[in-house]
């Protein structure tokens, strides 16, 4: 496992006196201060830049741009730590990054702030004011907060490539769109029609379907769900059905009843039955199934029941009378999309205010009537309502039906109703006229394409992702809006002479318009006009559309955009090798950027898709400033440390596309300091502090002749395997899960049970090859872990390069540890994990029958643990890990005197295998008539497989206090002891006194010491046992002498109870105190 160093021969080797001794950062646990020091050091020696601008192979990244008018929170501090971590990552491979910082700058989100800034509301105030002033406001509320999100990223240890970002509102970046638009109309691919769409009444434009399934956009609505009668006009067939001058009215449902204003038609299906009712002198028709929830206010005296095609062309008399000379209206036709789920079976048609309304009356060539404004606001001739709101309509309306009595009854209904993503208030589906990518006729291509792209979560690829492309719509791309790059088209003024110019270039609007272009935004793209040469008059002139592009088709354009694509050559750049964000870009950036790649390339856009989490506040709901039920981040940064809070996030299920909630005291940060900051620093600390002592240099080694080293470093092998495969899988949940399972070893295991070598006075060839092999360790892991905790890897870098003397700047630096041609011992491992385990279980028993663990015992039995005979150095591992003298490795055919194999019989599974025989097997088995053969149990006759049972050895009665079991082992304690053994766990303690001493005393680990042992009882038994045991005790706490006398002091410092119980069974406690004096 030899040190790797860079391909860079240009970058300088630095020494240890040029830098910060940062060996002596092992003497401090303040990792937020540490990562002060760190970062300190970064941007002392420009270390990001030396790093991003390495020599190599080029791919990309494409990161996406968020909004700079908000502050960022934690789903965005979440992207930027995976973003982060696999630009190092594939840095360290050798590879080099081209990304830049992305700002998104048109679009809603832009304009609504400058709305809130400018204290105005809507197109109108808008207008007044001025375009260009609005515009020029917009385009610095739109970065108002760039220093913050600098900020954040630098405290979070995020690095940029200098000096590279792109602004969707740059011109070269709009150049590049209009040209994609210019592209995409010439393979007829653009087109421009009036259909329904989800539009926003609050912000005055339509929105892309989409974009109603971003950020779980629907939201629970009252409504007030009207029935209504409409009353036919004159029908024989009716007529014969229940006689002449009989007032006659088919029920309609809705709960939109400020649309029934523009009521043309009446829906059933052919295939419903519906009733003919007779109540209070008038007929009702009603679907036959839903007539029931009406029983009270039509009763249920059924005439006769008809089919749906025969009331098909009955005609009806207008609700009101706005549109009454609208030719093939007011009559009933056929809908399929009529159910019998709710209502009444009759749906009310109003052409310009749904999907189904709007295509009904296309196939009957109705108008889509639409007399609303931009705002939703009645118009002509809608008289009654012009100016109004139409949500704030309903009550009068059904006020007005109630005068013509026309009126059944109102009902408040609850729904599931899509709400507008920026302001959360209730869209409207309206028939608008806009510009649509027809995405249907690439979507067999998107479909194929998906294939290429490697989703992380997996699932997504035919699941989130796949189902969506799959009922993908055409996309409308444009916005009745001020603040975004402009739809490049020009159309004549006069529709008797029709004329259409395209532009997708700043040069090509220069020539026409013979102006210099240096702004691509409204107003002044709008003040470009031109004599229409289709017009003879010529009178007529080209204006440009009104409309600006959808800002998600800016953004879908950022992989080319960014670099101002076809202007430039950057077409290696196109396709990423990942993008990263939350997984409702599946519907927004993601999807965009693939439906444009495919337009224009027929490629992929990205190799990679990481799509994760949402962070979830304290409450578990969506983060709200409002309701602060999040903690602070920066403040969380400073107190915990960026490391800490990136590996809780890189660690949780966020990375598997879940939710997570961020807790006030983030406490899977805290989390991770336990068990992976805290237990890697320890451990450099601890190999700091030895090699200090010993003032020796380490060396990184390939292998070792110590079990226990070659053990660690086998486990390190394995573990890297682990790591480095799962993030060349994104998965880095898992990673920090085997670096954290690998520390536990490392640090409970490896260093415990080496700490006397580490200790021992002098060095020799067993000391150097620990040396060795810890500083290996951790060498290799701190480049491991470089880009998932790069602050802390980087400062045990530096400190242990330092030791050694001739490092690189920095780990970053390093290439990543490439081990693929070392060999693994599998059975070297699992060997050792297995006497782990049994070694965990003898100590079980021991803190089950309140047996110390300084108590020493004396035996040990392994049954089954192994197949194979352990070395003595194995032996003694396990000796001194249980504390007994005596280690027996016994056969598993022992197993049958200690345990019985047990059986339980999986009943989901054999519900589902053995349905017939169930019963059967459920009724031997209670009567014990079983018998196990091999990997078989043979219940009743009949022969279940694994799966179908579960087999597991149990302690038998007389044992339960002495054994446990292991998998399909058995560990077995001899818990009766001898005085001798009684004496010897006495000196045991008494050493752990003295170092516990030693360390309250503040003594430095290398001095050495005199003890005395001050009791007033048992004096001459602590004295034998002292005398017996004495090489032991001043070996193990460096002590030149140790004497016991029969005083006590008054201090009340180093003071101790310690045990003397004896064989008879007497327990006694008796008080002693450590003196110690320095030599």
């Amino acid at each position: 496992m030899r040190k790797s160093t860079s391909k860079n021969n240009n970058i300088d080797i630095v020494h240890l006196d040029t830098v910060t001794a940062f060996s002596d950062l092992s003497l401090h646990s303040n990792f937020s201060e540490i990562e002060k020091q760190i970062q300190k050091y970064w941007q002392e020696n420009q270390i990001s830049s030396l790093v991003l601008n390495k020599d190599g192979d080029e791919i990309a990244f494409h990161d996406g741009p968020p909004f700079a008018n908000g502050m960022p929170h934690w789903g965005h501090i979440l992207t930027s730590y995976i973003k982060d971590c696999f630009v190092r990552y594939h840095t360290m491979l050798g590879k080099k990054v081209i990304f830049k910082l992305g700002w998104d700058c048109h679009g809603l989100p832009a304009e609504l702030e400058a709305e809130k800034e400018l204290n105005i509301i809507g197109k109108a105030q808008i207008e007044d004011l001025g375009i260009q002033k609005f515009n020029d406001h917009c385009s610095k509320s739109v970065l108002k907060y760039t220093d913050e999100w600098l900020q954040y990223f630098s405290k979070s240890a995020r690095w940029l490539r200098s000096n590279e970002e792109y602004k969707t509102m740059d011109i070269s970046y709009m150049q590049s769109v209009i040209w994609c638009f210019k592209k995409l109309y010439a393979d007829d691919l653009i087109y421009k029609a009036s259909r329904i769409m989800p539009y926003s009444w609050k912000c005055e434009t339509p929105i892309s379907d989409f974009e109603t399934r971003l950020d779980n956009s629907y939201r629970e609505k009252e409504s007030k769900a009207v029935t209504v009668l409409f009353e036919v006009v004159e029908s024989d067939y009716l007529f014969s059905l229940v006689g002449k001058n009989k007032r006659i009215a088919l029920l309609a449902w809705t709960t939109t009843p400020w649309t029934l204003t523009s009521n043309l038609l009446l829906a059933v299906n052919q295939d419903i039955v519906y009733a003919i009712v007779e109540h209070e002198s008038t007929i009702f028709i009603i679907s036959e199934v839903l007539l029931p929830k009406y029983a009270e206010e039509v009763g249920n005296d059924i005439i006769c029941t008809v089919l749906g095609k025969d009331l098909i062309g009955i005609q009806y008399k207008p609700l009101f009378q706005y549109f009454t000379n609208e030719q093939n209206a007011f009559k009933v036709v056929h809908g399929d999309f009529v159910t019998i789920e709710n209502g009444t079976g009759i749906v009310h048609i109003a052409p310009g205010f749904g999907e189904d309304d709007h295509n009904l009356a296309k196939l009957y060539n109705v108008n889509p009537v639409c007399p609303i404004d931009d705002g939703c606001k009645f118009t002509f001739p809608v008289t009654d309502y012009v100016g109004r709101q139409v949500f704030d309509t309903e009550i009068d309306i059904i006020k007005a039906l109630k005068i013509k009595n026309a009126w059944l009854k109102t009902e408040q209904y609850f729904h599931s109703y899509p709400h507008c993503w920026r302001t959360d208030t209730p869209l409207i589906y309206r028939a608008v006229p806009s510009w649509y990518l027809a995405v249907t006729q690439i979507k067999e291509k998107m479909l194929k394409l998906n294939q290429h792209i490697k989703w992380h979560p997996s699932h997504i690829q035919n699941g989130l992702f796949g189902k969506w492309l799959e009922n993908a719509r055409d996309w409308s791309i444009s916005r009745t809006r001020y603040w975004g790059c402009p739809i490049p088209v020009w159309e004549s003024d006069d529709p008797r002479y029709p004329h259409v110019e395209v532009y997708g270039s700043i040069e090509e609007i220069e020539k026409s318009f013979g102006i210099k272009v240096t702004n691509l935004h409204r107003p002044f793209i709008d003040s470009l006009t031109k004599i229409n040469p289709s017009d003879p008059t010529g009178k007529s002139r080209l204006v440009r559309v009104k409309e600006v592009f959808d800002c998600w088709f800016e953004s879908g354009a950022m992989p080319f955009a960014q670099y101002g694509h076809p202007f430039t050559d950057t077409a290696s750049h196109f396709t990423a090798e990942f993008v990263v964000e939350y997984a409702a870009q599946t519907r927004g950036w993601f999807y965009t950027m693939l439906v444009l790649a495919t337009a224009l390339f027929n490629t992929v856009p990205f190799k990679n898709c990481i799509a994760h989490g949402v962070v979830l506040g304290t409450d578990g709901k969506k983060l709200s400033k409002r309701l602060q039920n999040f903690p602070d981040p920066l403040k969380t940064l400073e107190k915990l440390g960026s490391d800490a809070v990136r590996l809780f996030m890189l660690s949780s299920q966020a990375i598997k596309g879940e939710d997570i909630v961020i807790d006030s005291d983030v406490t899977g940060a805290i989390n991770i300091i336990k068990g992976v900051v805290k237990p890697l620093w320890s451990t450099y600390n601890f190999l700091m502090l030895y090699l200090k002592i010993d003032q020796v240099t380490p060396r990184n080694i390939d292998t070792a002749h110590s079990l226990l080293n070659r053990y660690i470093l086998q486990k390190l092998l394995k573990t890297w395997i682990i790591i480095k495969n799962a993030m060349e899988n994104y998965d880095t949940a898992i990673c920090i899960q085997e670096v954290a399972s690998f520390l536990e070893v490392l640090n409970n295991w490896y260093v415990r049970r080496s700490r006397h070598i580490f200790w021992q006075s002098g060095y020799n060839a067993q000391k150097e090859e620990a040396f060795n092999t810890l500083y290996t360790v951790l060498f290799t892991l701190c480049k491991i872990l470089a880009p998932l905790a790069p602050t802390l890897s980087e400062a045990i870098y530096l400190g242990l390069s330092e030791i050694d003397g001739n490092y690189q700047k920095s780990v970053h630096l390093e290439e990543y540890p490439e081990l693929s041609q070392f060999e693994i011992s599998e059975s070297l491992i699992s060997n050792m994990e297995r006497v782990r385990l049994a070694c965990n279980n003898a100590l079980a028993i021991r803190n089950e029958q309140k047996i110390r663990i300084r108590q020493p015992l004396k035996c040990v039995t392994f049954i089954g643990v192994s197949d194979f005979e352990f070395s003595n150095e194995m032996r003694e591992i396990i000796l001194d890990e249980i504390n007994v003298k005596e280690w027996i490795n016994a056969d598993k055919t022992e197993i049958v005197q200690y345990a019985d194999l047990v059986f339980k019989l999986n009943l989901p599974t054999l519900g589902k295998t053995r349905p017939q025989h169930v019963k059967q097997i459920l009724s031997a088995f209670k009567k014990k008539d079983f018998s196990y053969t091999k990997n078989s149990l043979i219940v009743g006759g009949v022969t279940l497989n694994e799966g179908e049972f579960q087999k597991a050895l149990e302690i038998k009665e007389k044992y339960k206090n002495v054994a446990k079991v292991l998998s399909d082992g058995v560990v077995i304690l001899d818990t009766s002891l001898s005085q001798e053994l009684i004496d010897e766990g006495i000196a045991r303690d008494l050493v752990r006194f003295i170092q516990q001493s030693r360390k309250e005393e503040n003594l430095e680990i290398t001095q050495k010491i005199r003890i005395n042992v001050l009791l007033r009882e048992n004096v001459q038994q602590i004295s034998d046992i002292v005398a017996r045991f004495k090489t032991y005790i001043l070996t193990t706490t460096l002590a030149t002498e140790a004497e016991v006398s029969s005083i006590m002091s008054d201090v009340t410092s180093n003071k101790f109870e310690i045990d003397i119980s004896s064989l008879d069974g007497r327990v006694d406690v008796i008080n002693i105190q450590i003196v110690i004096h320095k030599v």
